[in-house]
């Protein structure tokens, strides 16, 4: 993986949680390193085939001149998140934002926050026992869309399957859809649970009828195992409404657990 440095872009502009500061500019350092792969452009000498470094500035440039945040967390995600959208070739993005005049009481050389976004490909499994099935679907599918930082690359078919789990009485509509994102894997995760939350999902009994359930199956090659997370989704491969739609759009892939691929299970 190649990597191109943005080191210490300096921008005067206001940005602080008091009054003062958001009318008497400052300056702002700003660093990114980009991971990317330009080894077609080093063959051929070409400045089209890798980020052309200028023009990267001058959006980190616009980001901070053109806004006024309370938190340099969050000009710092707006700076990751500009450049993750605006170049598909980035595989990775770190940004850190330095206040060298942060209003402190304490003698400090400068105060700093710093955030990285990776390009991942993440497979989910949708579904829907309540109402307009189909519906509720479209609606997860469409709003996926729209959430910053996804985007949806492939559907399966829609398939009626029946209720998992021994609680829910309605037949579901299930689908599997591929995306590409460069949300962390948790906040992966607090987007899907605000699109179920906009469906009226409601959360109480397990396996019981919803509107909508929206699950990450695989994230990357990742495995984690945190206390709300679990990738690969555990015990997907014994359910049938999860694997048929995912063989259909992803039959190659690699379980990062079980080491073999998506058809031959």
């Amino acid at each position: 993986m190649d990597v191109i440095e943005i080191t210490n872009l300096c921008v005067q502009s206001c940005h602080g949680c008091l009054a003062s500061e958001k009318i008497n500019a400052q300056p702002f350092l700003i660093s990114a390193k980009l991971f990317t792969d330009f080894y077609s452009a080093a063959i051929c000498d070409d400045i089209t085939k890798t980020i052309n470094y200028a023009e990267a500035c001058s959006l980190l440039e616009g980001v901070v001149k053109n806004n006024c945040y309370n938190l340099i967390e969050k000009l710092c995600y707006e700076c990751a998140f500009t450049l993750m959208e605006n170049y598909a070739s980035l595989i990775k993005v770190q940004v850190t934002i330095k206040k060298p005049q942060a209003p402190v009481e304490q003698k400090v050389e400068c105060l700093s926050v710093s955030t990285s976004l990776k390009r991942e490909i993440s497979y989910l499994s949708i579904g829907s026992s309540v109402g307009d099935r189909r519906e509720y679907l479209n609606f997860a599918l469409s709003s996926l869309k729209k959430t910053r930082g996804i985007e949806v690359i492939k559907v399966s078919d829609f398939i009626e399957t029946e209720p998992y789990g021994g609680v829910a009485k309605n037949k579901f509509l299930n689908a599997a859809v591929k995306i590409s994102t460069f949300l962390p894997a948790q906040k992966l995760l607090y987007e899907i649970h605000r699109i179920e939350a906009e469906a009226k999902r409601e959360r109480g009994v397990r396996w019981a009828d919803r509107t909508l359930d929206i699950d990450v199956i695989f994230y990357g090659n990742e495995i984690i195992n945190d206390e709300n997370l679990h990738i690969p989704h555990p015990d997907y491969f014994n359910r049938d409404f999860v694997l048929i739609p995912l063989k259909q759009i992803a039959p190659t892939f690699v379980c990062p657990v079980k080491l073999i691929p998506l058809n031959k299970m």
